[in-house]
């Protein structure tokens, strides 16, 4: 057998021997025992020397176009190894990267979703209708159909997130309150619970983005003490008991006259503490008789019908509910603090 032989014979020994490799350990073992320095390809080109001139350039030139094709072929054997090992693992041993391992915990409800649903519950039993509508919002929605003046410090840049397109993110969820003026018929009670976002300077007792419940009531001879009572009826069955409230004078442009219902510092019973500000009263709702011209705006006659509106400040309820000191924990995302409800 000449050299040309044997380099054709070595060929197909070393495809053959490669392609049957299990792992890349033995493709590199199957490699070397061709490829390497004392290699079968190698030894083989150490004859060349007893070869004429002519005979080295023809036998060099194969073995070397020889040794090129086993690279690659040895290249593309790896490259399905790899893929093949990854294939096994996602058939075997899969898992999810972001998911805790170890025995699965069963999952609560986050405290503000359990308080929610709670004051859905009282109002919906108290013949209320729950309304949701879109995070993003047209300034009209926002503002301008409740009354809101062109230059109202809320429209202002430092308190308000706004868009490209002049939309911008809700800051309250009165403008749901707006979207059933113009869709109900009177008479109707409705709550509009959903997250909001202002652009608040965080503290214990403020947040950027935080979660709300509005609520109103249109219909005949609808008066303050109507509103006082449906807010009493929610915190005692909220706190189950009676909480110490107090009801203090105040300026929203979509109420008239309006009010801010403040509650008893739960946390510190009164004494005063970062989240009340040191007062002993945290503010937890603006409420108040819907403004004529809300009613006008949207459609309806401030002859014909009254009404109440309030919006309560779902985070702050929590906190009095469970005596948190700091709003930002609702929204770390601590699951230490979270497995406590």
């Amino acid at each position: 057998m000449n050299l040309s032989e044997e380099l054709d014979k070595i060929y197909a020994e070393a495809q053959g021997l490669i392609s049957s490799s299990a792992d890349e350990v033995e493709l590199d073992r199957n490699k070397n025992e061709y490829l390497g320095k004392k290699g079968k390809l190698t030894s083989v080109l150490k004859n060349l020397a007893s070869l004429s001139i002519e005979e080295k350039k023809t036998v060099g030139g194969k073995a070397n176009e020889i040794s090129k094709k086993l690279e690659e072929f040895v290249s593309e054997t790896r490259e399905n190894l790899k893929s093949k090992l990854f294939r096994d693992l996602a058939e075997k041993e899969w898992f999810d990267v972001l998911r805790p391992q170890g025995s699965p915990e069963p999952g609560t409800l986050h405290p503000i979703s359990h308080i929610q649903y709670e004051v859905e519950d009282i109002f919906t039993s108290m013949g209320f209708e729950i309304w949701d509508g879109p995070e993003v919002e047209t300034d009209f929605n926002n503002f301008g159909a409740l009354n809101f003046t062109e230059d109202h410090p809320a429209r202002d840049m430092q308190d308000t997130f706004y868009l490209d397109d002049g939309k911008l993110l809700r800051t309250h969820t009165s403008a749901i309150q707006v979207r059933a003026l113009r869709k109900l018929k009177p008479p109707f009670r409705i709550i509009a619970p959903g997250r909001v976002f202002r652009y608040e300077e965080v503290d214990a007792s403020h947040e950027t983005c935080f979660y709300q419940v509005e609520g109103m009531v249109v219909g005949k001879d609808i008066s303050a003490g109507n509103m006082i009572y449906t807010m009493e009826v929610l915190l005692s069955r909220i706190f189950e008991r009676e909480v110490k409230t107090r009801l203090r004078p105040g300026f929203f442009p979509f109420v008239e006259p309006a009010f801010e219902l403040d509650i008893n510092c739960q946390v510190c019973g009164g004494s005063g503490c970062s989240v009340c500000k040191h007062s002993g009263w945290l503010e937890l709702m603006p409420c108040g008789l819907v403004h004529p011209n809300v009613f006008r705006l949207n459609g309806l006659d401030p002859e014909e019908w009254t009404g109440f509106a309030f919006g309560l400040g779902l985070d702050r309820l929590v906190m009095m509910k469970y005596g948190i000191h700091d709003i930002r924990y609702l929204h770390s995302g601590n699951l230490r603090f979270l497995k406590q409800f």
